[in-house]
């Protein structure tokens, strides 16, 4: 099989009826706690012991309107306190969001995402302990994976609200056409990518242009269908070496499936990349559910997906879910309070509340959400999360910005150069550690 150029071709979602899924994350946050004893919560604003025991300030970066207005609607629910939400823009959000946590009247609630950052925080002692949530709280019901996701050293540093999924999506009209369908393993995605080339149809596709981090969630499911969760945590943690026989053998399957790419993916941005499967030009798009909007109104209830395929069925299942939510400050001046808010827009009824008002392209983490109304792609989603045994989220929710740019840097290089695999890998390593003793 030649690898001689890059991607040669040799061998709006539905959530509630006919709502189209948007593009962005809506309900983001982390909780969490202090390593240390926690700081007692004191009076703030000038007002009473008894006037602060009851202010709570959510410092937010959900800027959009329907969903800031349904957060807002969401927390009229929380009648013991009395809440007050601070929004800014998620560029600014993130910039401060080492200086909210560090400061002597931080706030108390705090949106994010899981992950490495969480994590790091929590390490830092920076974040208050909501174990007692998982326990008698709201998140007491969520999946294995989340509660996994959510820890750290055996303690729960964050309250996941939402999430999305990634998967290969496809129009289930093609693939009838096609006589084609889903297949679980690796060699049954190899033929199908034969099948489909053979049939004049570019089996893959993708945008990268201006958008190199996509070619990461390739890289992320090979990771974790060949070393599992665990290594691929510990990779992005700086634990293993990306000059490594095990990230060899990921880039192997790497190399086995960029032939079947669209030769214009390198030209595309990932919005483009959806164009060729709406004309029956190409046939899959591994991307997030965001990218459903990118599809013609007409043929969003004809999107259907199916996980990346097992390479080695002894490796634990994994899906990348991008995970939202809410933490809290170790210097949080009500820490209880916001560990309150923080079980309260973990509820069921909550997250039915928001999903409903903000029609969010997110999945509910609560399992008692009414989902009935939701479209079978939706349904099927949460179907696909549910069962699966760990959730990762991306490249850089699991590292950080600066290894997602080293990645970046040598997988491009890699699709351009595949034959350069060895070159590559150890000046990946070197980035990469260069990133890691900062």
């Amino acid at each position: 099989m030649s690898h001689s150029s890059p991607f040669g071709i040799t061998r709006r979602n539905l959530l509630l009826g006919s709502a189209g899924l948007a593009g962005s994350a809506m309900l983001t946050g982390c909780v969490g706690t202090g390593a240390g004893p926690a700081p007692q919560p004191t009076a703030g604003g000038g007002g009473t012991p008894a006037e602060a025991a009851r202010e709570v300030v959510l410092q937010s970066n959900m800027q959009d309107a329907g969903p800031r207005q349904a957060l807002a609607d969401v927390i009229g629910g929380v009648t013991d306190f009395d809440v007050t939400i601070n929004t800014v823009a998620t560029s600014q959000f993130r910039a401060q969001l080492p200086t909210y946590l560090t400061s002597a009247q931080a706030p108390d609630v705090l949106t994010w995402y899981a992950g490495s950052v969480t994590n790091s925080f929590a390490e830092e002692g920076l974040l208050y302990d909501v174990s007692d949530l998982w326990t008698s709280g709201n998140a007491s019901g969520f999946s294995d994976a989340l509660r996994d996701l959510s820890t750290y050293e055996g303690r729960q540093y964050f309250v996941p609200t939402n999430y999305y999924w990634w998967a290969l999506f496809h129009r289930t009209s093609s693939f009838e056409e096609w006589g084609v369908s889903a297949v679980e393993t690796w060699d049954e995605f190899m033929g199908l990518l034969d099948n489909l080339q053979t049939r004049g149809v570019a089996p893959l596709t993708t945008g990268l242009a201006n958008a190199a981090w996509m070619a990461a969630a390739w890289f992320d499911y090979l990771n974790l269908r060949v070393n599992g969760a665990d290594f691929h945590r510990e990779l992005l943690a700086g634990q293993h070496s990306f000059n490594s026989d095990e990230v060899r053998a990921v880039m192997a399957r790497y190399a086995e499936i960029l032939p079947y790419f669209h030769p214009d993916s390198l030209s595309w941005d990932p919005q483009q990349a959806a164009a060729p499967i709406a004309r029956n030009e190409a046939a899959m798009y591994l991307v997030g559910t965001f990218a459903t909007a990118y599809w013609p109104e007409d043929q969003q209830a004809d999107l259907d997906f199916f996980s990346v395929p097992t390479i080695d069925p002894s490796i634990p299942s994994a899906e990348e879910a991008p995970t939202d939510g809410f933490m809290i400050a170790a210097n949080a001046r009500n820490p209880e309070g916001g560990k309150a808010v923080a079980d309260h827009l973990a509820s069921a009824a909550a997250q039915q509340e928001f999903i409903e008002k903000a029609i969010s392209p997110n999945l509910p983490t609560h399992p008692d959400v009414d989902i009935s109304a939701f479209s079978p792609l939706i349904q099927k989603g949460l179907e696909l999360l549910n069962g699966t045994d760990q959730i990762t989220q991306f490249f850089n929710r699991d590292s950080n910005d600066e290894l997602q740019g080293t990645a970046d840097t040598a997988l491009m290089r890699f699709i351009n150069a595949p034959g350069d695999v060895d070159a590559i890998l150890a000046d990946w390593q070197t980035a990469a550690e260069q990133v890691f003793s900062q």
